[in-house]
């Protein structure tokens, strides 16, 4: 079958026509889609460009939700913090109230002032001190040497286990000897006087004291605030990670995990503050200041770790920051390489419309001249 004949006019405007049809197909599909660079045909460096771009966007918006996960949890440490820290206020405020109610039990201070830990006496080597509670007994044995120190004879005292009595120094520099129950306190040994008296101490014996009601009930109390700090402390994790009960967290800051923080956890229950109960009900001077001595450390450790997880919280958070911006970036950057403009696309499909129908009219005039040919033959 032989191929049929146009004339030049006929084909020319076909082929225009053919062409409008193309262009307005493309800006078709570009208005629908809002993309220049639909597929790698259109345009294969900014197809493959943008697909890289939108990736590490992609990957980094994954990340931002394990970052805010971070940030939730250092901020539950931190709230933990700050309770732990009004419970070690108050626990300190009870051993103060205790503290302030006289001790009944029974209190040997000795006579001589200005006495520190390092202060040594003159003993003949073997010669004892004695201090009893009318069942145990603790005993300093000198070595006739610069080591029969004051200190040696308050750590032997309270070295001793199940002795009801407490040793310390008076903030005047004294010896004091406190029972902690309703006994007596005893000191003697082989020591002479002069010996003896070199610390401010007598050989006697001290009659025993009485428990004190209210110092017991606020030891009761303090061991309850105790109770609460564990729980707390217990308390205080988010989305299972407690940096407060010794578990780390790691937050990874891009795509390949090159750059991340690790945050190590803390024990910050009442033994890992290093508070303890209340010892001996609080019946000597002694066992409460040592107990506000733990306190005050504690107070000192909350209030550096809560620092340590404030500096820590606001790293996170600027990286968390940086990371929305970086997002933000990366996905503007992709949509310049990809996206059309939809102003300038709508007038390009109006002026092609147009151009279509003026093509289909000149279509139109030259298939007319081969009708008037055909017009003669009639």
């Amino acid at each position: 079958m032989s191929s049929i004949i146009l004339s030049s006019a006929v084909r020319s405007n076909l082929t225009s026509l053919q062409q409008t049809a193309d262009l307005i197909a493309q800006t078709q599909t570009r208005l629908a889609t809002g993309k220049k660079v639909n597929s790698a045909l259109d345009n294969p460096l900014n197809y493959f460009t943008s697909q890289s771009l939108s990736s590490r966007a992609n990957d980094l918006s994954n990340l931002l939700d394990s970052v805010g996960n971070g940030v939730q949890t250092l901020d539950a440490a931190n709230n933990g913090i700050t309770s732990i820290t009004k419970l070690v206020q108050s626990a300190q405020a009870i051993a103060q109230q205790a503290q302030q109610s006289g001790a009944t039990t029974a209190k040997d201070t000795g006579t001589v002032s200005g006495l520190t830990g390092a202060t040594t006496g003159t003993f003949t080597s073997g010669h004892t001190i004695t201090i009893s509670d009318g069942t145990t007994t603790a005993t300093f044995t000198a070595a006739g040497s610069s080591a029969d120190s004051v200190q040696a004879v308050i750590d032997a005292v309270n070295n001793t286990s199940s002795l009801k009595v407490k040793a310390e120094l008076s903030s005047d520099g004294k010896i004091e000897l406190e029972g902690t129950g309703t006994n007596s306190i005893t000191v003697g040994g082989t020591a002479t006087s002069t010996e003896l008296g070199q610390f401010g101490l007598t050989a006697a014996t001290t009659a025993a004291g009485t428990t004190n009601a209210t110092r017991s009930s606020l030891a009761t109390q303090y061991n309850n605030l105790l109770t609460q700090i564990d729980q707390l402390a217990g308390d205080s994790g988010y989305n299972g990670i407690n940096l407060l009960n010794g578990d780390a967290l790691k937050v990874v800051f891009n795509e390949k995990g090159t750059s991340s923080l690790s945050i190590s956890g803390v024990k910050f229950n009442s033994a890992g503050l290093g508070v303890t109960s209340a010892t001996n009900g609080f019946q000597s001077d002694s066992d409460i200041n040592t107990a506000l001595g733990n306190l005050t450390t504690a107070l000192t450790t909350l209030q550096s770790q809560s620092a340590n997880f404030g500096s820590t919280l606001s790293v996170v958070q600027t990286r968390q920051d940086f990371t929305k911006s970086m997002i933000d970036t990366l996905q503007t950057g992709s949509d310049n390489l990809v996206l059309a403009d939809t102003n300038a696309e709508g007038a390009n499909l109006l002026a092609l419309q147009t151009r279509q129908s003026l093509a289909t009219t000149s279509l139109s005039l030259a298939a007319q001249s081969a009708q008037n040919v055909l017009k003669l033959f009639g």
